[in-house]
């Protein structure tokens, strides 16, 4: 068993202990509010026997004292007595309430909703009916299990909120981590290479096919300070963006099949906004790559920019199987791919440039089976 299959194991017993100690709280909170119920009903029931001797016997026999201090303990119960005769006579209730006899009638019914009523007898006749509510204590014990309910759920909710937090924070540091010693194990070489075509341009080789090692020599001096950019803060300059939206689309046009047509649709004049080059055509070059990916090789990319008063938005289209509605939100997440090869990282990294370095958005504004997939990329203007 490895260290992670630990951690979870761990994190299930502390989840299930959680459970444990907030049902036995739960029920033992139940079972303390029935055993106050149950008390309070005892009182009542002594309130009314009491309440039936005063009103059937001498004032100055002795269980009259008695019936006078038990009826004086009856202090937080709310109820009302109606008496044989239809009287009816209030305790524990407010003032206006006692005097208010259709107040009265109405409380009535909320209190049989609450408890069931007690019946006195005298000489085995009804005397009295009571009905009575329950007190303030009874009334802040029954919200009690509620609020402990609430506050769990809020607390199981933070330590979620933390360990996906804690989680995606381990995930960025990871491929941050990949993404640097990619770009340091990739200097070695190139630096051989660019010695290697010094070498060359000696020779008799032909001239125009350094030309071209040195163009992907220069790419992947590119792709190397891309990677090194990972997990740092990227320095944007003011450069014009439909030039380097069009840089980076025919960069990957002109290396791609002849079996994928690219339509771009740019504004003739420039745009003015925030960038970090680099990062910006790794975006597009891994948008159009997905979208070549999803078509098998064959179809059509299409690249429209549009700007209004405030931002610029950039659409990619491409004619491919396209994406389930449902994980339209699930490709940005680190990981995730649907692809049989592949970490998962493209899409995850083209919005962590887009939305952290440039503090623009990126999302699939539209997506049909079969038909094709559209990103949009929003940046703001200068």
């Amino acid at each position: 068993m490895n260290f992670t299959s630990n951690k979870d194991i761990y994190r299930w017993i502390m989840i299930v202990v959680a459970v444990i100690i907030t049902s036995l709280i739960l029920w033992n909170t139940f079972d303390f509010f029935q055993q106050l119920k149950e008390n309070e009903r005892k009182n009542i029931r002594e309130f009314g026997i009491a309440a039936t001797d005063l009103q059937n016997q001498s004032l100055n026999a002795d269980l009259g004292d008695l019936g006078f201090t038990v009826m004086g303990n009856t202090t937080s119960v709310p109820m009302i007595v109606v008496n044989y005769k239809g009287e009816m006579s209030a305790r524990n209730l407010p003032e206006k309430a006692e005097r208010d006899t259709e107040e009265l009638k109405r409380l009535i019914e909320v209190f049989k909703q609450e408890n069931d009523p007690i019946v006195t007898e005298f000489e085995g006749e009804p005397f009295s009916t009571i009905y009575y509510g329950n007190s303030d204590v009874i009334t802040k014990i029954k919200y009690y299990p509620m609020a402990l309910v609430i506050i769990m759920l809020l607390f199981f909710s933070v330590i979620w909120f933390f360990y996906r937090s804690s989680k995606a924070s381990e995930q960025n540091k990871l491929w941050a981590g990949m993404a640097k010693e990619s770009a340091h194990q990739i200097g070695t070489p190139l630096s051989s290479l660019v010695g290697w075509t010094t070498i060359l341009r000696d020779t008799d080789v032909d001239p125009s096919y350094i030309d071209e090692m040195e163009k992907d020599i220069n790419r992947l001096k590119m792709i190397t300070d891309r990677f090194s950019k990972i997990g740092s803060i990227p320095t944007l300059t003011e450069v014009d963006i439909v030039q380097q939206t069009k840089q980076a689309v025919e960069y990957i046009a002109n290396r791609s099949s002849k079996l994928i047509k690219f339509d771009i649709d740019l504004p003739d004049q420039p745009i003015q906004v925030k960038l970090n080059e680099p990062l910006f055509e790794w975006v597009i070059e891994n948008l159009i790559k997905n979208g070549i990916d999803a078509m098998k090789g064959k179809g059509n990319i299409s690249v429209y920019l549009k700007a209004d008063v405030y931002n610029v938005f950039i659409k990619i289209k491409d004619t491919g199987k396209g994406i389930p509605k449902q994980q339209w939100n699930q490709i940005f997440t680190p990981g995730f791919t649907t692809k049989k090869r592949g970490w998962g990282l493209g899409l995850s990294l083209a919005k962590r440039i887009i939305k952290d370095y440039h503090n623009g958005k990126i999302r699939v504004a539209d997506s049909k089976k079969d038909l094709g997939t559209t990103f949009e990329i929003t940046l703001n203007k200068i």
